[in-house]
């Protein structure tokens, strides 16, 4: 009889047990979040006030319109150092308004002080800057 009792109190016992699957810790997922430094517009050239990035990663939208004839003008973005002034990104350089609006992503050595110098001639311009945010989400399994 007690091993009766032994065996069953076993059976119950693994009974209760959860499934593994559904104990499992959740899952981290790597996402990417922008950050809005700055926004720009005109026509001619520009130096921004400066800004300091904590990532050194960024995204450069950019828009041109309304050239003075097909084909003509420019659009070139740095980014500078707020220290120094020296260049650190060679960001855009659009030629023309063949495309009309684009981003890109640039990255500096290290998180700094910026400003940009946007040259243009013959356009008008939009340009936008935003902070590359790399997160952990956890999820479920």
């Amino acid at each position: 009889m007690t091993r009766a009792v032994l065996i069953a109190g076993m059976l119950v016992a693994g009974g209760c047990r959860s499934n593994s699957a559904s104990t499992a810790p959740p899952t981290e997922k790597n996402v990417v979040l922008w950050k809005t430094i700055g926004s720009w517009s005109g026509r001619g050239s520009r130096q921004t006030e400066t800004f300091t990035s904590e990532t050194g990663g960024f995204r450069v939208r950019w828009e041109t319109k309304n050239p003075v004839r097909a084909g003509a003008g420019f659009l070139h973005v740095v980014f500078r150092s707020g220290d120094s002034g020296r260049e650190i990104i060679d960001a855009v350089d659009e030629r023309g308004v063949g495309a009309d609006a684009d981003s890109t992503e640039v990255s500096a050595e290290r998180p700094r002080w910026y400003y940009l110098t946007i040259e243009s001639a013959d356009v008008d311009w939009t340009v936008a800057v935003d902070e590359r945010i790399d997160a952990h989400v956890k999820g479920a399994p």
